[in-house]
């Protein structure tokens, strides 16, 4: 046997066919036998084909078709040919997109682009064989022949979904079913983004950013567990940013480093990772100190960021860095503290009084006051009121899992699993399978769905919105850092919280809102702890709970 060469590395990564489940489209002429490449094929190219293929007529109107594969796809595509007398090979035009709007456009119309994988690209087909096209995210493909003859013959075409082969060991159920298919939803955003590494989006952004990937971690460690995407994300961007700098050229990312530290370490308890952390971390969170004045305001460089929304708001990009920074500070001091470093962490706890010293000036935007109540500078029922004032709006998908964590803490339990439902479900309402980058429940007004051709006199609701780095077409629909729903619904909601490194010992503290039960697992290190919550006639509610063997109950 030959063995792979010594670089040679492993990819964590699975392959899955998924065969189209709908023509969306087809062009007014010059397609024939377009609904056979709906019947079930074997994936081979066939000496003797049994159907018709679908044919593409090339020439000045080429014809074309648009498949839906049923949901959001990282991957690409393989396209089958017949074997054809004489023998010729024939060009397509392939476009990939994460609504209908997205794959009828042309470059760069309405944002739509080639940015970090080919969505649109001219190839050639082989006679009697199959060729693979595309790396992007995507669920629809327009195919069509180009002015270039002969005809297109095509007997199959299937996706390649490319996949982590991990189970869900984690689950939530609960009375209301929209929230249910909420938690699916950001867990498949969030595993479709687990690739060689931890991504922000399959489409747009196959990128790590740190700060994004706190959200999507928070997913990891609630359905799947400790993974090694997680840790190499994080040890790249460690290991290509000096500590001079900032991670990603963004000072709250590095803050975001050191809190996704605080939660693997806690949810999974692994010393020998957290000691490979100890330099670097040291050091990081000693410059990030100079960076608070003897007033305790915070005075950070560089690229001063917190979400996109509040970018252009000086006012609350101060506020919200006021809030991470001081829960950057506290992280830090709990780290150093079980790596032994007494004084780097008495030098934390100082940094993060000081800070908390400091009110810095309201803007009234939601992102900011949540980091605020989170990190204890501010009132929390006064925050959580303006937090609820004017419903799901001012959200972002990436910082409004701290405005949900931020009510929680305020025991506006309601509230959030109201904004879940009507936000994050908006995007459902809208045909989406994964959450998006970016979304306003003002863009749904008179917009047609993602998944179909819009309707004359209507909104796209993909196309005609957006701002900041992803004006149109160019938003990515299936977004990490969308994914924190999840996340809260399944720490918050089944109320189940580490109180010791590795859960060596667990906070069951369930929350239901309104809801009349909800059940679920969560992973630890040991195996899932297992419970169910049920709200009684007096409104009480009766907790049953399965532990693993190792994992201690602690209450308060």
């Amino acid at each position: 046997m030959t063995h792979p060469p010594l670089f040679a590395v492993k990819s964590g990564l699975s392959t899955y066919f998924v065969p189209p489940v709908r023509v969306v489209w087809t062009s007014a002429t010059g397609v024939k036998n377009a609904g056979g490449l709906l019947a079930q094929s074997p994936g081979q190219a066939l000496l003797g084909q049994a159907a018709e293929p679908l044919v593409l007529r090339a020439g000045r109107r080429p014809g074309g078709i648009v498949l839906d594969f049923g949901t959001e796809i990282a991957g690409s595509i393989e396209v089958f040919t017949p074997m054809t007398d004489p023998k010729a090979t024939s060009s397509i035009r392939v476009r990939f997109g994460e609504s209908v709007s997205e794959v009828m456009a042309d470059i760069p119309d309405r944002g739509a682009q080639n940015d970090h994988a080919l969505r649109d690209q001219v190839v050639s087909l082989p006679w009697l064989g199959r060729a693979t096209i595309g790396q992007s995210g995507f669920r629809f493909v327009r195919i069509d022949a180009t002015a270039a003859a002969p005809d297109v013959r095509i007997t199959e075409v299937r996706a390649l979904l490319s996949l982590r082969d991990i189970p869900h060991a984690g689950s939530f159920a609960c009375s209301s079913p929209r929230l249910e298919r909420i938690w699916r939803t950001g867990a498949w955003t969030v595993h479709l983004n687990m690739q060689d590494y931890l991504w922000d989006g399959i489409k747009r952004d196959r990128l790590v950013w740190i700060g994004d990937m706190h959200p999507e971690v928070a997913v990891i460690n609630a359905v799947f567990g400790d993974q090694v995407v997680v840790r190499a994300s994080l040890d790249l961007t460690r290991d290509v940013t000096p500590v001079s700098s900032w991670m990603n050229g963004i000072s709250a990312y590095s803050m975001w480093w050191i809190i996704i530290h605080e939660d693997c370490w806690m949810h999974h308890g692994d010393l020998a990772y957290l000691r490979a952390q100890k330099d670097y971390l040291g050091a990081l969170l000693h410059r990030l100190a100079g960076f608070v004045d003897a007033g305790g305001c915070e005075t950070l460089d560089g690229m001063r960021f917190v979400d996109w929304p509040t970018f252009a708001d000086p006012v609350a990009v101060h506020e919200g860095l006021q809030g991470l920074m001081t829960l950057a500070m506290d992280s830090g001091g709990r780290l150093l503290r079980a790596l032994g470093d007494v004084a780097g962490a008495r030098a934390c706890v100082a940094a993060a009084d000081r800070l908390r010293r400091h009110t810095p000036p309201r803007s009234g935007r939601k992102t900011p006051a949540a980091l605020s109540l989170l990190a204890g500078i501010c009132h929390p029922d006064a925050t959580a009121a303006a937090l609820a004032r004017g419903g799901p709006r001012d959200l972002s998908t990436f910082c409004g899992f701290y405005v949900l964590r931020a009510l929680g803490r305020a025991g506006r339990t309601a509230t959030a699993l109201d904004f879940i439902s009507r936000y994050w479900g908006g995007m459902l309402d809208c045909g989406a399978t994964t959450f998006w980058e970016d979304f306003d429940l003002a863009w749904t007004k008179n917009s047609g769905r993602i998944d179909e051709p819009v309707p004359k006199g209507k909104k796209c609701v993909h196309a005609d919105f957006g701002e900041h780095c992803y004006v149109g077409l160019r938003r990515s629909l299936c977004h990490g850092w969308a994914g924190g729903p999840t996340a809260f619904l399944s720490e918050h909601v089944l109320g189940i919280t580490p109180a010791a490194p590795g859960f060596a010992k667990v906070r069951i503290e369930p929350h239901l809102g309104r809801l009349k039960w909800a059940e679920g697992s969560y992973p630890t290190p040991r195996g899932p702890i297992r419970v169910r919550h049920d709200r009684g006639a007096d409104g009480s509610v009766r907790t049953r709970v399965s532990l693993p063997r190792g994992v201690v109950r602690v209450r308060g």
